[in-house]
């Protein structure tokens, strides 16, 4: 069954699929969350941001220069996501680390999908499977930047000790690069372990919608994962690292936040 959503009054669809938002911020009001300013705020920037990169995509899907404007995409991606990362660490020494790890778990997946043959080598499912990457990748760099700075200073007078002790920085701080690696990851895994049970991925959704056979959908959906899975722990534990050791001066002192 094919169904044309441009030939609908696009404000009633929209007005519908904000409905369980409007609870939502309903529920945030009556129990006092304070979550329903950024809740509507988060719905705007979404239909803004998704709306443009449609008309982006439409605009390069015609454009004799999509093989020239499809890096110049991934690229922006990687480097928004950095930025991102960088102002939530707020030290500039995970900006190269961040973005290295971010761009080889890019080409990683770009080379294993493509390089395979799982997805035709062209430039719109180049930019959607580094989206789809960078997408999962940046909550987890996120999660870890924000628990290694929690924990820095939560635990300082601890750390301080260790260090009084004549223990280093990279054995003082190991179980904080743990601990912010595991609880940043978490997630991913248990979305891994719950795929198929109570969660249909998007990918594979997405490729049954399109008349792809259920077992070669699941098997493309599999390569994704495990991709995803991969880099989110990579890059992950590589911005725990660099942060928890940024954290230190030559000296090994701990530096003030």
């Amino acid at each position: 069954m094919e169904t044309d959503i441009l030939n609908l009054n696009p404000f009633v669809v929209l007005a519908a699929s904000l409905s369980l938002v409007v609870v939502a911020m309903a529920v945030s009001w009556w129990l006092g969350l304070g979550v329903g300013r950024s809740i509507a705020w988060a719905s705007a920037r979404a239909a803004v941001q998704l709306i443009a990169v449609g008309v982006l995509l439409a605009v390069l899907i015609d454009s004799a220069w999509e093989w020239l404007l499809a890096p110049v995409w991934i690229v922006a991606m990687i480097v928004i996501a950095t930025n991102v990362v960088e102002r939530r660490a707020k030290r500039s020494a995970v900006r190269v680390p961040v973005a290295v790890a971010i761009a080889a778990s890019v080409a990683l997946a770009l080379a294993v999908v493509f390089g395979l043959g799982i997805l035709p080598p062209e430039p719109i499912e180049m930019i959607v499977i580094a989206g789809i990457t960078i997408g999962n990748t940046l909550p987890a760099t996120v999660v870890a930047t924000d628990q290694v700075r929690r924990q820095l200073t939560e635990g300082r007078p601890a750390i301080e000790g260790l260090l009084a002790l004549g223990i280093g920085a990279n054995r003082s701080t190991r179980y904080i690069v743990a601990e912010s690696t595991r609880v940043a990851i978490m997630p991913q895994i248990e979305r891994t372990k719950v795929v198929g049970l109570i969660a249909l991925p998007g990918a594979f959704t997405g490729l049954l919608i399109a008349g792809v056979p259920p077992l070669e959908a699941a098997i493309v959906q599999l390569v994704v994962m495990y991709l995803v899975l991969g880099s989110v722990a990579v890059s992950a534990s590589v911005v725990a690292f660099v942060m928890a050791r940024s954290a230190f001066t030559p000296d090994q002192r701990l530096a003030e936040a």
